[in-house]
């Protein structure tokens, strides 16, 4: 049997314990706000994440999102402007930093508490340049 193929997507949901505030947060970040209703859909890229109304700690504290970017440093210095402990209430964003797997990554939480890697996209692995190639092959979509 032949696994269906096209224009398939996964996207995750995560939890907010203050709905509203993480609304903000999100489009503060610069993520596109593609639906709010009951749930928001948030964009970056050709990804996406559904945002909830529904928390729970232990989820929410170990639940963890990776952002591949080309351009780390631009994303810190973006990140650090935004001052997000004051603005948001949340734990102090980790700067760059190489780790031992090989990534360079950046931290930060969401007002819920989720743990973001913002890391740096490798030209050498292809693993890292799957969604530049897929976006790639998408044709220019227009609002």
């Amino acid at each position: 049997m032949t696994t269906p193929s096209g224009t398939e997507s996964a996207r995750p949901f995560l939890p907010a314990r203050d709905f509203e505030s993480s609304k903000s947060f999100y489009e503060a970040l610069g993520f596109r706000k593609l639906l709010d209703g009951d749930v928001a859909i948030f964009g970056v890229g050709e990804s996406a994440f559904i945002l909830q109304r529904y928390y729970q700690k232990e989820w929410a504290e170990n639940c963890m999102m990776q952002l591949m970017v080309d351009d780390l440093d631009e994303w810190w210095a973006h990140i650090e402007a935004l001052d997000l402990p004051h603005s948001f209430a949340v734990t102090p964003p980790k700067p760059p930093a190489m780790q031992p797997w090989g990534l360079r990554v950046a931290y930060l939480y969401d007002p819920s508490g989720v743990l973001w890697h913002v890391a740096q996209r490798r030209k050498d692995a292809p693993w890292d340049q799957q969604t530049r190639a897929a976006q790639e092959k998408i044709p220019e979509r227009t609002q």
